[in-house]
């Protein structure tokens, strides 16, 4: 149960401290380090120090008094010796990560038993006892932005072979598209000659009645003609007869 009992002014800068370190951090682990000794704590400090963490022991008073007002509900975590890991900047000044903080507790702990994961705060999110064992075996943020990088790397090296082979693939599309004459810059195709095309077609029946009726009206004309030198003859061939009566009379 949290005592509302308002800390002594003393207290006060230790409370304010807590807050501000647990507003400020992107994750805090709160562990139980009963049976470590004093060198035990120093090399964990110092480990956790070189991967951006930070190990702090606070009396379980104050820090419900800074995790109430963030409205933090981690009662039940502060039993026991408690002692907060911060997670901080690296000695390089780059960010630190949960992930780093919780392995080198727990594997800490595999060879030191005295120092328990109790559970933490991840950003807005409160962890278990299991989810900080889960946390731990994450694989580290290098790892995983390289695995990332790595498959990001595939299709991006395959889209860039596509880019390089389409305007290859394109240059041979269109100049197989000017051969065939589909695009400007074709060379033309030569006529060719229309008797070799198109063989002349012979008239239609229907059309070469008529012709037949034109001949027999022209071949009348000639025929009727022709009747007027048979008359002649006849007509020349009387004198002849008369004349021969005449010589037998003479």
């Amino acid at each position: 149960m949290i005592n509302d009992k308002t800390p002594r002014p003393e207290k006060v800068a230790v409370v304010d401290e807590v807050r501000e370190r647990l507003e400020g951090t992107s994750a805090t682990i709160l562990t139980e380090y009963r049976g470590l000794s004093v060198d035990q704590l120093a090399e964990l400090r110092s480990s956790l120090r070189n991967i951006g963490g930070d190990f702090k022991v606070y009396k379980n008073t104050l820090v419900r008094f800074a995790a109430r007002d963030l409205n933090l509900e981690i009662e039940d975590l502060l039993t026991g010796p408690t002692a907060l890991a911060f997670v901080t900047d690296k000695p390089d000044g780059s960010p630190g990560d949960a992930v780093d903080v919780a392995k080198v507790l727990k594997d800490f702990g595999k060879d030191n038993p005295a120092l328990v994961l109790k559970g933490g705060v991840l950003g807005e999110n409160l962890l278990s006892a299991d989810d900080t064992k889960a946390l731990a075996e994450v694989e580290p943020r290098e790892v995983l932005l390289a695995k990332l990088a790595g498959g990001m790397a595939a299709p991006m090296q395959k889209f860039a072979g596509l880019l390089q082979a389409l305007p290859r693939n394109f240059a041979y599309g269109l100049k197989a598209l000017i051969d065939q004459g589909g695009a400007p810059g074709a060379p033309a195709d030569e006529p060719a000659p229309a008797a070799e095309e198109a063989p002349a077609e012979e008239p239609p029946a229907e059309e070469a009645a008529p012709a037949a009726e034109d001949d027999t009206s022209t071949d009348d004309t000639p025929a009727a003609e022709a009747d007027t030198p048979e008359t002649d003859n006849q007509t020349d061939e009387a004198p002849a007869d008369e004349a021969s009566e005449e010589t037998q009379e003479s």
